[in-house]
């Protein structure tokens, strides 16, 4: 009855709107608006393709709609007025049905996979004040028919794969607005001047998107505060008029677009005397543009509550004007990579609040200023890639604050200061490739607190290697290389426990290698080449499970190379010029063998006389031993199963704190966003040192997110493979996970096939060529390969797809993501999931599109899943068509789709530019480029067959796909999809 009358009132409701009578009884209002209101929502969950049983489970008719999860109703006016479902993973399409919510005030969706477009629906919701679509899939073009409703004051549609223009039709109704943020989109063309029309505008977001054209005079109110436009193509002057019609202004954010400094891109006077009108203005982000001029003394003019200043990457050149001290609130001030010289004013020392100084890759020739030692709450000083010269001043030990410290690659001489110990929070010291002399400060005893690296290599340095750096406990790598250093290496070394590398090589040390260099559990890298070390190496050596590097050559070794742990895999070179070594190593001679018959008869005559004593006793013993191991192995059975599965994960990475994380990611900015993944997100970090990485920061309001970040430690840390990605190391806290990998610089293999701003392509073509796509398709096989046959621990990945596949610099593809992986225990074919708690219990094998039909019907995780989701990833290579493209309704698939076009009209299917590359061939190598595509598209439909025990292995696909490369290389004996044992005549009907 409730469901008639429901739909009885949608049907009334419809005939009185479309007869333009909008006149409502109020009795009958407030009879069937929460009714209403219900039948909206039930609809909104219909569209919804996944949603986990948890979240709207009581999304029913048996429960009051103010009831339903992430509801709230307004008592007053008896309608839903807030509909917030942050973070609940749900996907599918935002229905228009929304819009029958016409009390609604408030519409968060913030952090979910709904995907489509948005509806222009919306529009119609007249009472809604705030509209949050961020960390969604929305993607096409906004509507011209969606208009923001009038009562909006804050519209925020970040990280969506929006495309298109914005239409002026956006904003003819925006006279609330206050907050817009359209940031991490695709979207083109010029920013409307229509946007003028929102006279309380107070932030607007635009960054990383490819808007081009000048910034326009749209803004004619005084009350715009934050204004962020980074990482588009904007050209132009910097923008003069902008900046004075915006006398409020606290946030300016230009950084990397195409602007230009005035007077041909020499004069940037102008735009910074403008700026002095600003006198709210805290911070200024300039970077990357390659702007040019010398910094005006109007700097020394902004607002007396500024900042942050950031100019780096560009071509300033000149020196710094003194007046900078007048920025007395200043806590960042970033120069670095530009063309300044010249000396730097002692006022600098005014800036009494600074923080971060960079400095390096210019051209300072002067002294470092003692005046830097006032300084006392900078907390990273960057000088490096000049050419200071003269002494360290010793008032740099005054800095009690600092964490970061990098003067390297400059000219510096004289000792190293010993105030520096007094810098006790240093986490990294860099005073590598100068002229220092003298020997290294025992005071440096001091940084006891230093948590990354001392690198003091590439100087002359002379002297013992003073015994109190032993007291560095937490410090990860230590290089004292290519300097004049003597006496020998301590044995109290091996307190310094989270070493994971050490470098002296190329110095004058001598004595023998102390044993206690194999009980540094960490140790990575350890390079003594080139000193006059003698004596035997260290047995202990072969006892590290984390040595993957070893350098002994040029000294004066002698004795047998051990053998195990690293000598197992170390070659010759690893022991060059030491002329008295002997053993396994190739090229090595054996070692000699003295009076080698006397010791035979020797042996014999033992060996004989311990086989009749042993003969005797072990019958008497046998059956007491048998017993005794029997108990004792069922004991240890019993002890096992009480103990966890595996010991603390990050137990062995490199020591990594959340302020490290934080300071190399700017806090986490948004704009170091790279991706975001069902668990976490992942940032572009960039180390003080120049160094970037990838951090992914795990979402810990889920609780598998902690399972997730504790599957993926313990799939990383037991693979390596060249097509997998490897972990740098890890932190985890109670209330903070993340896990720090290698940064790639190409990106994703999904954001080359839909590119992006970054590409400077359009979103309807790929730049990847077809040798290119066949290789990343290798690439990936031979990973997964690894990981189903040769791994030393069989894993499942579980969530393959182009997302989780990176590239880097040689665009070699690399898989990643094991958040929800499975471990296979060994066993042959009676292999099974290794049985790890409840930490993948109930995850979801995969990602929508890529998901093996198996799994529908609660099949447990196999390899050959993963097959399954690497044959969607190979059709979508070749058609380039996402799984879950609109197109796929009704019970159409990628694989079906691809399928029936496969025979006399593959170029439907195919991606177009493929196909225009190949008709841009010679005709022999059309041919060859034909049968590679139909080759690819073969493969990817056997991969992706319904029943599982026919689709072949991941061997079998790796093993096809490199005979595919050899044929395109000229070997045409190459066999492909026939070696699979499976045809495309035999393919079986879905």
């Amino acid at each position: 009855m409730v469901l008639v009358e429901t739909m009885f009132f949608l049907l009334f409701q419809h005939l009185v709107l479309t007869s333009g009578n909008a006149v409502i009884g109020h009795h009958h209002h407030r009879h069937h608006s929460l009714l209403t209101d219900k039948a909206a929502l039930l609809e909104f969950k219909k569209a919804i393709v996944y949603d986990p049983q948890s979240t709207l489970a009581n999304w029913n008719e048996a429960t009051r709609v103010c009831n339903f999860t992430g509801v709230s109703c307004n008592k007053k006016r008896h309608r839903v007025s807030e509909l917030l479902l942050q973070d609940y993973e749900l996907v599918g399409r935002l229905s228009p049905i929304i819009s029958n919510l016409t009390g609604l005030r408030n519409l968060s969706l913030v952090g979910n996979h709904f995907y489509g477009t948005i509806p222009s629906e919306i529009a119609l919701l007249r009472r809604l004040h705030h509209l949050l679509l961020d960390r969604n899939s929305f993607h096409g073009s906004i509507s011209d028919s969606l208009a923001l409703p009038s009562q909006l004051t804050i519209v925020s549609l970040l990280q969506n794969n929006l495309t298109g223009d914005i239409p002026p039709t956006f904003f003819s109704n925006c006279t609330m607005l206050k907050v817009l943020d359209l940031s991490n989109n695709f979207l083109s063309g010029k920013i409307p001047i229509e946007i003028g029309n929102c006279p309380n505008l107070w932030s607007l977001n635009l960054y990383n998107n490819q808007f081009t054209g000048e910034l326009p005079l749209f803004l004619t109110n005084n009350s715009l505060a934050n204004l962020d436009v980074e990482y588009n193509h904007l050209s132009g002057e910097l923008p003069i008029k902008f900046v004075q019609k915006l006398p409020n202004i606290v946030y300016l954010h230009l950084s990397n677009n195409n602007m230009i400094s005035h007077d041909g891109n020499t004069n940037l006077n102008p735009f910074f005397t403008a700026l002095t009108n600003c006198t709210s203005l805290e911070e200024l982000e300039l970077a990357g543009m390659g702007l040019g001029g010398v910094l005006p003394s109007s700097i020394g003019s902004l607002g007396i509550n500024f900042s942050n200043l950031l100019l780096q990457e560009n071509q300033i050149f000149g020196s710094i004007p003194p007046n900078i001290g007048n920025l007395s609130k200043l806590v960042v001030l970033n120069l670095t990579s530009n063309l300044l010289n010249g000396t730097i004013s002692a006022n600098i020392s005014q800036l009494s609040n600074l923080e971060q100084l960079f400095l390096s890759h210019n051209l300072f020739a002067s002294a470092i200023p003692l005046a830097l030692g006032q300084m006392t709450h900078l907390g990273l000083l960057d000088l490096s890639h000049n050419t200071f010269s003269g002494d360290i001043p010793s008032s740099i030990g005054n800095l009690v604050r600092l964490n970061y410290l990098f003067l390297n690659n400059n000219l510096l001489s004289g000792s190293i200061p010993p105030t520096l110990g007094h810098c006790t929070e240093l986490y990294k010291l860099d005073l590598s490739y100068n002229r220092l002399t003298g020997g290294i400060p025992r005071e440096l005893s001091g940084l006891s607190e230093i948590r990354i690296f001392i690198n003091l290599s590439h100087n002359q340095l002379e002297g013992p290697i003073p015994i109190e750096l032993s007291k560095l406990e937490d410090v990860q790598e230590i290089d004292l290389s290519s300097n004049n250093l003597s006496g020998s290496i301590f044995p109290q070394i091996s307190s310094c426990i989270a070493l994971t590398l050490i470098n002296f090589s190329h110095n004058s040390l001598e004595g023998k290698l102390p044993d206690s260099i194999g009980e540094l559990k960490n140790l990575e890298s350890f390079d003594v080449s080139g000193n006059h070390l003698s004596g035997r190496i260290p047995l202990s050596l072969n006892k590290s499970r984390t040595l993957t590097y070893l350098n002994l050559s040029f000294n004066n070794f002698e004795g047998r190379i051990p053998s195990g742990g690293i000598f197992e895999s170390v070659s010759y070179s690893s022991f060059l010029g030491n002329q008295h070594l002997c053993g396994p190593v190739a090229v090595k001679p054996a070692c000699p063998q003295k009076n080698h018959l006397f010791r035979s008869r020797i042996f014999l005559i033992i060996f004989t006389l311990v086989i009749f004593i042993s003969t005797s006793l072990s019958i008497i013993c046998c059956v007491i031993a048998f017993r005794h191991i029997k108990a004792l192995i069922s004991a240890q059975r019993t002890e096992t199963a009480r103990k966890p599965a595996q010991p603390e994960l990050v137990h062995n990475f490199p020591r990594v704190t959340y302020r490290d994380l934080s300071d190399a990611t700017s806090g986490f900015d948004d704009q170091r966003l790279l991706g975001m993944s069902s668990y976490g997100r992942v940032y572009r970090g960039v180390l003080p040192d120049g160094t970037t990485i990838a951090v992914k920061v795990l979402h810990l309001q889920s609780g598998n997110s902690t399972k997730s970040f504790t599957r993926e430690c313990q799939v990383l840390r037991r693979i390596r493979h060249r097509n997998l990605i490897r972990i740098i190391t890890a932190c985890s806290l109670p209330d903070f996970k993340a896990i720090v990998l290698p940064y790639m610089a190409n990106g994703s293999l999904d954001s080359r096939l839909y590119p992006h701003s970054q590409t400077g392509l359009s979103s309807g073509s790929s730049d990847l060529s077809l040798i290119q796509r066949l290789n990343i398709c290798s690439d990936i096989a031979e990973g997964m390969a690894y990981l189903h046959h040769h791994s030393p621990v069989r894993v499942i990945h579980c969530d393959l797809k182009p997302s989780n596949v990176l590239l880097n610099d040689d665009m070699t593809a690399l898989v990643s993501d094991f958040g929800i992986a499975r471990l296979l225990i060994a066993g042959g074919a009676n292999s099974a999931l290794e049985n790890m708690g409840n930490s993948t219990a109930n995850l979801l094998c995969g990602s929508i599109g890529y998901i093996a039909p198996e799994y529908g019907f609660g099949s447990n995780a196999s390899t050959k899943g993963d097959v399954y989701s690497f044959g969607i990833l190979v059709l979508e290579m070749v058609t380039r068509k996402r799984p879950t493209d609109d197109m796929f309704v009704g019970g159409l698939s990628l694989h079906k789709w691809v399928k029936n076009h496969y025979h006399g009209r593959v170029e439907k299917v195919v991606d177009s530019s493929l196909m225009r590359a190949s008709r841009d061939q010679p005709p022999e190598v059309k041919k060859m480029w034909d049968v590679a595509i139909g080759e690819l598209i073969e493969l990817g439909i056997l991969c992706t067959q319904e029943s599982s025990s026919t689709r072949p292995t991941m061997l079998d696909a790796a093993d096809d796909l490199d005979r595919l490369k050899r044929y395109l290389c000229g070997d045409t004996t190459a066999t492909f999809a026939s070696s699979l044992g499976i045809s495309s005549s035999t393919l079986e009907d879905d």
